[in-house]
């Protein structure tokens, strides 16, 4: 393991580079780096542990600071723990998974780097399998292990709240409680159901945004038309096409961000601030790969995809371009994103691949560990059907109810997390 220690103002920066094996049940495949940042408040090194588990997959842990306060809810955090960023294996320095894009006399073509460069597609495939939520729990071990805690407490946001889940199916005894954010996934539901469910709520999302801007509806249309033609394109040079235009409906499960589409309709589309907001506002991008290329595993609960977002698009969806996607990834994709083309054949074996199992409700029923949930009742990704009948396995998971924020509601607002961290240590009730 190797360590350094930097101050920021109000904090102490404790960097932790643990090596790791890729496959935990496999220690001869080969190890990785995984990285995590301890954050810790000036007169706070007493204080027990939270480790962060973010959002994606395949984003890193945010870069923490009180000056500018980032993230949001770090302050409130750093109240009553250090706080452990960790980047999820594949991220920030935890050894990434990324491509870059090469000019040859054909044009621009990405390629992958390493550790994929050199290895065929289907060693490629199998090293990214390594990536899922199991294996993060793997890891988290190993860093708490390295840190000499006996247990932490667990925060999850969103993919985060999935990976807490299997945390709590494998380890419980490790965790002195759990915190979950727009997290609680779908167990011992079929893949297609989820997706199926996700379509409904963007409809219902879509048809709720043009009654807020009912003008909008002729844009989106106008704008749909011009992706068919081929005439969207970004910075890079990729044109959009109409279901990766669709997907913009993403910011739609988000705070503020139906404003953030009124606005960026409102723009010409020939200008090159529409080509960069609609790149800014399109979720999955070459920037980390991973998020697209094993999105659909997050909801394989010991199946395969194959693609399941395209599979259940409602025909009412197809057949009416002013209906937007969310987390709806498209094969497409792959094919026309630069960077991410590099990650194509890979990414269709892994849609063929049979995912090993992730929750076990049996399990879950003897978790003995804490758990305070926010669960918002519009959620566009994580279904509240789904995420009530998670919480009713665990046996002591209090819940916290709310239509009063979406989805990034642990970054918009700082009650979010204060409201959690009372439910857990008893002082609040619901």
């Amino acid at each position: 393991m190797r360590t350094s220690t930097e101050h920021l103002p109000g904090l102490t920066l404790t960097a932790l580079t643990l090596e790791a094996p890729l496959d935990h049940a496999n220690p001869t495949a080969g190890t990785i780096e995984v990285f995590a940042r301890v954050a810790t408040a000036e007169g706070g090194a007493d204080r027990p542990y939270l480790v962060f588990l973010q959002g994606g997959p395949g984003s890193e842990a945010p870069r923490p600071s009180l000056i500018p306060l980032n993230p949001p809810w770090l302050e409130r955090a750093l109240a009553d723990f250090q706080v452990v960023m960790l980047d999820q294996r594949g991220t920030g320095r935890s050894t990434p998974i990324s491509s870059r894009v090469v000019r040859t006399d054909a044009g621009l073509r990405a390629e992958v780097v390493a550790p994929l460069a050199g290895l065929d597609v289907p060693a490629q495939a199998e090293y990214l399998t390594h990536l899922r939520a199991d294996e993060i729990v793997n890891d988290a071990e190993l860093v708490r292990q390295a840190l000499g805690a006996e247990t932490w407490t667990v925060l999850g946001q969103s993919f985060g709240g999935f990976t807490t889940l299997h945390y709590l199916s494998v380890h419980p005894e490790s965790l002195a409680g759990a915190l979950v954010t727009g997290g609680l996934s779908a167990v011992q539901h079929p893949i297609d159901d989820v997706y199926a469910t996700t379509w409904q709520i963007m409809i219902a999302k879509s048809e709720d945004y043009y009654r807020r801007f009912p003008s909008d509806r002729d844009r989106v249309r106008e704008l749909a038309a011009l992706s068919a033609q081929g005439r969207l394109s970004l910075p890079n040079g990729d044109v959009v096409s109409p279901d990766r235009f669709r997907t913009v409906g993403h910011r739609l499960g988000m705070q503020g961000g139906a404003e953030q589409l009124h606005y960026l309709f409102g723009l010409d589309h020939t200008s090159s601030g529409f080509s960069h907001d609609l790149a800014a506002a399109l979720p999955f991008a070459g920037r980390n790969p991973i998020y697209a290329v094993l999105h659909e595993s997050s909801y394989a609960d010991g199946v395969a995809t194959r693609w399941s977002a395209d599979r259940t698009m409602p025909d009412r969806v197809r057949d009416d371009v002013t209906l937007l996607g969310g987390e709806h990834l498209h094969s497409s994709l792959f094919a026309e994103d630069t960077e991410l083309a590099a990650f194509a054949e890979a990414a269709d074996l892994l849609a063929e691949h049979e995912w090993n199992q992730l929750y076990f409700p049996g399990k879950l029923g003897q978790a003995d560990v804490p758990v305070a949930a926010a669960v918002y009742h519009g959620d566009a990704y994580v279904p509240l059907d789904y995420s009530l009948e998670t919480a009713a396995l665990l046996p002591d998971c209090r819940t916290w109810v709310t239509s009063q924020y979406e989805h990034n509601g642990l970054r918009m607002d700082v009650a979010v997390i204060d409201h959690l961290i009372g439910l857990l240590q008893g002082r609040r009730w619901l």
